[in-house]
């Protein structure tokens, strides 16, 4: 029996997509799709989405039916949440922009528990953030030695994460998810990074207003 290939980048970033179209394909009480038309909501090819796919196991669309979307779904649950046990997460930078971000983790079910918040500023420290109490990032060795967080949540200014990563690191954090200006994947190649840059999100579409063909 052949091995499956091995995901590439390009495919794990395009399972969240999936997923979301799916879900609101099977809550419009859609039962099954093709390569053809999963693709043309994707912006890619029924030969991507076939590949993509096929990554992930013996997963094959049956001839003039298309794929299950139920079958479909069960599959990306698994590959996205696991089996229901929950990557734990601390949030480093209690500020208006680490308070969004920590709403949204602990009232979305995207497979994460949060179980701490730090902060460096005494008027922030001993307030609560969605639940939880902020405590001084002078606790996070004793903390992560105590809990072992397995993804650090980074929601501030690039000077801190320059310091506060390298911290993490030696604590045994396994992921990133990097609110901050400081690249990670550079400074840790090892590291699993998932970097958001948002203001790159609204220069891109500033370009793209600015520069549409008349």
């Amino acid at each position: 029996m052949m091995n499956n290939p091995k995901p590439s980048l390009p495919v794990i970033k395009r399972l969240p997509k999936y997923y979301r179209y799916l879900k609101t394909l099977r809550a419009s009480g859609v039962t099954s799709i093709s390569s053809r038309e999963l693709a043309s909501q994707m912006g890619t090819t029924a030969s991507q989405v076939r590949q993509d796919f096929n990554c992930f196991g013996d997963v094959n669309g049956r001839q003039g039916i298309g794929y299950s979307v139920d079958t479909l779904l069960d599959m990306l649950e698994k590959l996205l949440f696991g089996n229901g046990d929950r990557l734990t997460a601390i949030l480093i930078g209690a500020g208006r922009l680490g308070k969004a971000v920590s709403r949204f983790i602990t009232t979305d079910t995207n497979g994460y528990k949060l179980i701490a918040a730090f902060d460096s500023s005494p008027a922030e420290i001993g307030k609560t953030i969605s639940g939880i109490q902020i405590r001084s990032v002078d606790e996070l060795e004793a903390f992560c030695r105590a809990s072992h967080p397995q993804v650090a949540v980074l929601c501030l200014p690039r000077e801190g994460a320059q310091e506060v990563s390298g911290r993490l690191m030696n604590l045994g954090i396994e992921g990133f998810w990097n609110f901050s200006h400081y690249d990670l994947s550079v400074a840790f190649p090892h590291a699993i990074v998932e970097n958001v840059h948002l203001g790159d999100s609204l220069m891109s579409l500033g370009y793209q207003m600015r520069n549409q063909e008349q």
